[in-house]
């Protein structure tokens, strides 16, 4: 789909953000409230192309129950609610801010092997 299509859909405008950022088109359900409409709605986004704004909403496979070490099915299984893989580690890590993550993490980064 288009920007313009999803606008027609919804029956309104999309934030100016979801224009500039990628991040706005992430399956992340703590991102923003359309992004838990179309998660709801058993869909997930694919292909992003933001210079020509477009995007593919793919139906969303549901995990397949497999038993822990003990046995136990997940929680997502249990129930069998889709889970989203990236979502799912929300809240885990913080990251400070200043933080430049393409900084090398120790001396050995340009050592030649």
């Amino acid at each position: 789909m288009t920007f313009r299509q999803i606008e027609r859909v919804i029956g309104s405008r999309l934030p100016p953000a979801a224009r500039r950022h990628r991040t706005m088109w992430s399956n992340n359900p703590g991102n923003w409230v359309m992004t838990k409409a179309w998660l709801k709605a058993g869909y997930k986004t694919e292909k992003v192309d933001m210079k020509r704004q477009r995007l593919v909403f793919r139906k969303a496979v549901r995990s397949v129950p497999v038993p822990g070490p003990g046995g136990e099915a997940s929680l997502a299984q249990r129930t069998g609610s889709f889970v989203d893989a990236l979502g799912s580690l929300k809240d885990t890590v913080t990251i400070l801010a200043g933080t430049d993550l393409s900084d090398p993490i120790d001396e050995e980064w340009n050592v030649a092997r």
